[in-house]
C-alpha cells in the first residue's frame, strides 16, 4: 500500500465538516501521492481500497460532469467493466451502485466501440442523441450520489488503516 499521510487533526476536522469532506481529503491525498491519476503502473503499489477509492473518485468525477458516454470515451471503460469494480462496491455495503455498474456494463459491451473511437467534439456530442440507453443511468448516478458518497465515506471511516496513514 503506498504511504497516504493525513494529519489527525486535518482528517478530524474534514470529518467534522461532513462526508464529503473527508472523502475529499483522503481522495486529493491519495491522488497526491499516486502523482495525479490512477495508472495501471501506480496501481501495482496500491491497496485493494485505495484502487476502489481512486475508481469511485473518477466514476464520480466524469458521471457528474458528462455520464458514462464521457466516462467510456475517456477511457475507463475497460477499468469499470473488465475489473470486478462492481463486486468491490458490493461489498462496501453499495449494492444499487453495483447494480447499476451491472446495468451500464451492458451498455457498453453494445456500444464501446463506437464510444472508444476518436472523433471531433461534434461527433462525441452526438454520441448523446445516438444512446440515449445510458441517459437514464446517467441520472441514476446523479441522483444517488450524495448517498452512495456518504456510504463509501462510512466505508473508509471504518476501515482507515486501509488507506491511510494517520500522523499525530
Amino acid at each position: 500500500m503506498i504511504n497516504v499521510e493525513i494529519l489527525d487533526n486535518e482528517l478530524r476536522e474534514a470529518a467534522g465538516n461532513g462526508a464529503d469532506a473527508f472523502l475529499d481529503l483522503v481522495i486529493e491525498r491519495t491522488r497526491a501521492a499516486i502523482g495525479g491519476e490512477l495508472t495501471a503502473d501506480n496501481m501495482q503499489i496500491m491497496s485493494t481500497a485505495q484502487i476502489v477509492l481512486m475508481g469511485y473518485a473518477t466514476l464520480r468525477e466524469e458521471l457528474m460532469d458528462g455520464g458514462f458516454v464521457q466516462l467510456i470515451h475517456n477511457g475507463y471503460g475497460p477499468f469499470f467493466f473488465r475489473n470486478p469494480f462492481d463486486a468491490a462496491v458490493r461489498q462496501w455495503g453499495l449494492i444499487d451502485l453495483c447494480r447499476l455498474m451491472r446495468r451500464a456494463k451492458k451498455y457498453y459491451q453494445r456500444h464501446r466501440e463506437d464510444i472508444e473511437t476518436d472523433m471531433t467534439d461534434e461527433e462525441f456530442m452526438a454520441l448523446y442523441e445516438r444512446m440515449p440507453d445510458f441517459e437514464d443511468l446517467d441520472d441514476e448516478f446523479v441522483t444517488n450520489e450524495e448517498e452512495w458518497s456518504r456510504l463509501v465515506a462510512e466505508y473508509m471511516d471504518n476501515h482507515l488503516e486501509d488507506f491511510i496513514v494517520i500522523k499525530a
